[in-house]
């Protein structure tokens, strides 16, 4: 015989997470072992999470996605890379130590090594960079230290030992190899040209970054001054760029405006001589059919001042106010009444002027229409003329986008329309990748710029520091050659003054987490990767830009297959986000509800499908762990097995023959990333098992009170023992705790590493039908009972069962389990059965 399990007398799920998080960092269960080969090796590209405030139940969904994923894998009996991260460099967390501490950065002050914040932030006190930068390592500590509690809690299978942050020394590292190679291969490069701003922040913007909100606005008819008695006419939103205007433009087609081409027209108010042109870009349905190209006022006329080879007159400032200059060939009235104001208070004052000249048609007609903004601004943004780094990614090169593109189709994507998001984006691409930040808190940009007799910067030659010396920052380290002494003088130095964007850091997580040229032997045994999970709205930013970099440095995926993560709605069917205020923060769910039933929930969101938030999930999935304690603890206390036990009886064979057939397909569905199908089919065959076969078994299991189990008792409890065993194994990715408990109680070892259930392992020759149609007619019994109000304990006199499958029942189980008296079975040709219960008076 073997030793009988000893399952808690009441198990509960309460304390599993504190207990099994303990012992599972104690005893390395996820400990990475660096000794296998790369065919042995599952790699994952887990993204690191942004360090700003609080983690809230979205991520926990997306995360969990992929920790079922890697739990599966190392089952199966990959070694799985499984790394951790924290995205702690960026415009997120420098607002929020803005709000925090009560500072804003001032580049300007010289850094004060006493410097402490107020104990009562009120109004933003300036502080040099360094500083700044002091106080963002301060505040992403205490937050990644939070985010550290809630990722145990939930469980991940990551590698704890692994972690990293993107404003480490090995990420800066890494990020400034990879643009000082960029730069050498003619990759990186950088322009003065327009570039999309936000005033708030006081930063470019790249194109990924943006987004369109639905604006109040006007259109206002504007009439121009031509040289002929016929006036021009153009409809605009915005008024205040008259000065900024540099010509009118049509449609070349354009009948009505035809004959203009080639004349000029006098702006209103300032007089200005602009010439009317002709492009193809132009709507002729829209308004008037032409309008003005100001710069900037949107892409559209950056497009048109480029091809058009037309002048610059720029009129917006950096902070979103109109200069105090007027631009060439502007007179200084009505400009100066301009100069200083905010774009809507110059909006408005134009609108005034144009009234008392006479040269507005109408009053403004109001509109709703899509404004640009940065992802994380709260105004929209401008277009001024800056000096900014870029690198090529297809925008303005055909051939580079094809090769992204084939990129694009190499790559395996769960689910696969997801595909289609990226095609769109690449072949959309309006530009280059504009890299740099005006901002404090990131990589430093790693150049330094040579000064002139005059100290000022040759910029067309930049200094570059050698691969050994990083990560450097410019603003503290010197340049090769020079000294200290010389920053800022005549025949010295100046640094770029820029930080990367936080993505320029991001693209490069498996070249980060993989240690490229920190650690070759690990780097050529993840990369590259695996896995890249992810969320589908950032396919354009952060999956892309991936591929640019692995592209461009490795000519190679960084991964061969990516999942892309719904997102979770609110009860409205709005997207969770801290910006709208709708988040539910994740660490009072785990512990109200457990970590396996918050998990449940996650695992039953498909990937790609946008979810909605559910309690009622989450307790689905606390009673299904629940059962699993109960049930294992039932199946365990039935009594001893011998060694060599063999399941004999038919009904055990057709339980065991619907396992192996969920195991099957369990399997092909973790395969095919679908982590949700697994747990539907484990879940149903589980309450199956417990509702149905058990009661079925459960007289036989027992056994005589005294004595030794016969066979069919034997029978049952090894069938019983095989099963909890298999479902344990197939509940493990997606409910660790629970499964591990459970396991502790009866094997040795953790049931993670435990190998993933073969159907073929499972006793053969069993017939799925005979479980079936038993289970159809004891099912039909208690409906008998129940509708005639009598326990489920009452005997049955008779029952007398009729259908085509009568000769597969078990008829002493069924007996049994419906305390029937007297069965009679009657085959027919039918489908399905009839059973007609008599019960005993």
């Amino acid at each position: 015989m073997t030793e009988q399990p000893r399952p808690p007398e009441k198990p509960t799920l309460d304390g599993l997470e504190e207990k099994w998080a303990v012992l599972w960092a104690e005893r390395g269960t996820y400990r990475f072992d660096r000794s296998k080969a790369r065919s042995e090796i599952y790699s994952i590209d887990t993204p690191p999470p942004t360090v700003s405030g609080s983690l809230h139940v979205g991520h926990v969904f997306s995360y969990t996605h992929t920790d079922t994923i890697a739990r599966f894998q190392r089952m199966r009996g990959r070694e799985v890379f499984y790394p951790i991260g924290w995205d702690d460099n960026g415009l997120p967390t420098e607002r929020r130590v803005q709000n925090y501490f009560g500072v804003r950065c001032d580049p300007s002050l010289p850094y004060d090594p006493d410097f402490e914040p107020p104990e009562k932030p009120g109004r933003q006190i300036p502080v040099s960079r360094r500083n700044f930068v002091e106080l963002c390592d301060r505040l992403t500590e205490i937050d990644e230290k939070a985010f550290e509690d809630v990722w145990r809690r939930v469980g991940l299978s990551v590698d704890w030992s692994l972690l990293y942050t993107t404003i480490g020394a090995p990420a800066r590292a890494a990020a400034q190899r990879a643009f000082l190679r960029n730069l050498a291969r003619g990759e990186a490069y950088v322009s003065e040209a327009p570039t999309l701003w936000d005033v708030t922040f006081r930063t470019a913007v790249a194109q990924a970054e943006l987004e369109d909100r639905e604006q109040p606005g006007a259109f206002h008819r504007i009439r121009f001054h031509g040289s002929g008695a016929r006036p021009i006419y153009i409809e605009t939103t915005r008024p205040e760029l008259l000065p900024a205007c540099v010509a009118l433009v049509a449609h070349p087609d354009d009948e009505r405006y035809r004959e203009l081409f080639g004349t000029t027209v006098r702006t209103p108010l300032f007089g200005v001589e602009v010439p009317i042109v002709a492009h193809h870009l132009a709507e002729p349905d829209k308004g008037s059919g032409i309008a003005m190209i100001c710069t900037f006022g949107d892409l559209t006329d950056v497009i048109w001042w480029r091809e058009l080879n037309l002048p610059t007159r720029a009129i917006i400032d950096w902070n979103g106010r109109i200069l105090p200059d007027p631009p060439a060939g502007v007179a200084p009235e009505p400009y100066t009444e301009l100069a200083g104001l905010t774009a809507q208070a110059a909006r408005e004052r134009v609108v005034e002027l144009l009234r008392e000249s006479g040269d507005l048609d109408g009053e403004p007609r109001p509109i709703t229409r899509p404004v640009k903004f940065y992802e994380k601004g709260n105004k929209p943004l401008e277009i001024v003329t800056t000096r900014q780094w870029y690198i090529r990614n297809g925008g303005r090169d055909p051939e580079l986008r094809e090769r992204l593109l084939a990129r694009g189709a190499e790559l395996s994507w769960h689910p696969a329309y997801m595909k289609g998001r990226y095609d769109n984006w690449v072949e959309g691409l309006a530009g280059d990748w504009l890299i740099s930040r005006q901002r404090f808190f990131g990589v430093p940009i790693p150049v330094w710029y040579p000064l002139d007799d005059e100290g000022e910067p040759i910029h067309d030659r930049p200094i570059t520091p050698a691969e050994d010396a990083l990560p450097v920052d410019p603003s503290s380290d010197t340049p090769p050659g020079f000294t200290e002494d010389q920053r800022g003088k005549p025949n010295g130095f100046t640094a770029d003054p820029d930080v990367m964007d936080t993505w320029a850091t991001s693209s490069l997580t498996p070249q980060i987490a993989g240690g490229w040229e920190r650690d070759p032997d690990l780097f050529a045994r993840v990369f590259p990767f695996d896995l890249r999970p992810q969320a589908h709205d950032i396919i354009r930013t952060w999956l892309f830009s991936t591929v640019v970099r692995a592209h461009l440095e490795h000519d190679s995926l960084p991964w061969t297959d990516t999942a892309l993560s719904g997102w979770i709605l609110d009860p409205d069917r709005k997207k969770m986000s801290k910006s709208k205020g709708n988040v539910v923060t994740p660490m009072d769910l785990l512990v109200q509800h457990g970590s396996d039933a918050v998990r449940y929930w996650a695992a039953s969101g498909r990937l790609g499908t946008d979810t909605a938030f559910d309690v009622g999930q989450i307790k689905v999935g606390r009673r299904l762990a629940i059962k699993i304690l109960n049930a294992s603890k039932f199946v365990l206390g039935l009594g001893d097995v011998p060694a060599g036990a063999t399941v004999t009886e038919p009904l055990d064979l057709s339980m065991l023959a619907t396992l192996a057939e969920t195991v099957r397909e369990a399997t092909a569905a973790f395969e095919a990333y679908d982590y949700t199908r697994a747990l539907e089919r484990t879940e149903r065959f589980f309450w199956d098992l417990c509702d149905d076969y058990l009661e079925l078994v459960k007289a036989r299991a027992y056994g005589a009170p005294d004595g030794e189990p016969d066979q069919g008792a034997i029978s049952a409890r090894a069938a019983l023992r095989e099963a909890l065993s298999v479902v344990l194994r197939l509940f493990a990715p997606i409910l660790p705790y629970v499964t591990e408990e459970v396991w502790s109680w009866w094997q040795d070892g953790s049931v993670h590493h435990a190998a993933w259930p073969s159907a073929d392992a499972l006793p053969a020759g069993g017939d799925a039908t005979v479980l079936a149609a038993t289970s159809d007619v004891l099912r039909q019994v208690r409906k008998a009972k129940s509708t005639a109000k009598v326990s489920m304990r009452a005997d049955v006199e008779r029952a007398a069962v009729r259908g085509a499958d009568v000769g597969h029942l078990a008829v002493t189980d069924l007996r049994a389990a419906g305390r029937i008296a007297d069965l009679s079975l009657e085959a027919a040709p039918e489908e399905g059965f009839t059973v007609d219960v008599t019960l005993a008076s």
